[in-house]
């Protein structure tokens, strides 16, 4: 699993990364007009502002246990993750969904296409930086996931930061060929309603990474607990003491990234001492 120290640095990057390509688009937005550029430059917005929630969110887990949090505050780290997939769906999809339909309505068939130069220019600096961002974070993701497949690491991760940047970083480079796309091809063809199709896709794409981290941290809120071979390996570890005889229900919650919750019966041999117990 990865550490802490492993996810602030992808963080780190993705903030920075996003902060500046954000800058840049709504300049290039304001030059050619582009709705596509528009819905992008909201998308590296938000994204800056959730890689802001999620380096919150781990630093409020770190905070030890107190008398109104006997557990730690390890959840929160989750209930920020919630947080970064609600922005996400209702602010950069919602909005793009919204501009792109806009868009494509008050649009006139015969309007004129601006020169698309500056779009393009952002598009590749953007790419750029982006794609140093989404380097930082997949090395990370790669030294913590090992030998596993990384979607079943999301799965069974029980630290999403680092995963939720990944996923960021993935949507936010998708989005950029999206709306080069749609710039490109509404200048080749000249027909100004692709622009507003792109900004939809970018929307829509959005969308589904919020759906995906909606749902892990939907289970992580509520309790979830160790995998099955995990919870194997625990009764076999414990049931290996001479002194047990069985080990009867294994309770288990993840109260945090690092912190684990064992609740369980055992079943002792016949003769133990309460002392031995």
């Amino acid at each position: 699993m990865t550490t802490h120290g492993g996810s602030k640095i992808a963080v780190y990057a993705a903030i920075l990364g996003n902060l500046i390509i954000a800058i840049i688009k709504f300049i290039a937005a304001a030059i050619t007009g582009s709705s596509a550029m528009i819905s992008e430059g909201i998308h590296s917005l938000v994204d800056t502002g959730n890689g802001g929630l999620v380096l919150h969110g781990m630093n409020s887990a770190r905070q030890p246990p107190d008398e109104s949090h006997p557990f730690g505050h390890g959840k929160s780290l989750y209930f920020f993750t919630n947080i970064v997939a609600i922005s996400i769906f209702g602010i950069g999809g919602g909005m793009s969904l919204y501009e792109g339909i806009s868009h494509i309505r008050h649009v006139a068939p015969t309007a004129e296409l601006g020169d698309p130069t500056a779009a393009y220019i952002v598009l590749a600096i953007s790419l750029l930086v982006e794609g140093g961002s989404f380097t930082v974070a997949m090395k990370q993701f790669l030294q913590a996931k090992g030998e596993m497949g990384s979607w079943q690491f999301i799965k069974r991760s029980k630290d999403p930061s680092l995963y939720t940047v990944v996923l960021e970083d993935s949507a936010a480079m998708l989005g950029l060929i999206f709306a080069f796309l749609g710039i490109f091809f509404g200048h080749m063809f000249n027909n100004p309603y692709l622009d507003g199709f792109a900004s939809i896709a970018i929307g829509v794409l959005l969308m589904s990474v919020a759906g995906i981290l909606a749902s892990r941290s939907q289970g992580l809120l509520l309790g979830e607990g160790v995998n099955p071979d995990e919870l194997k390996d625990i009764r076999r570890r414990v049931e290996s003491d001479p002194a047990v005889e069985r080990a009867c229900d294994i309770l288990t919650m993840y109260l945090g990234p690092h912190d684990l919750l064992v609740n369980m019966g055992v079943c002792f041999t016949e003769g133990t001492t309460a002392e031995q117990m």
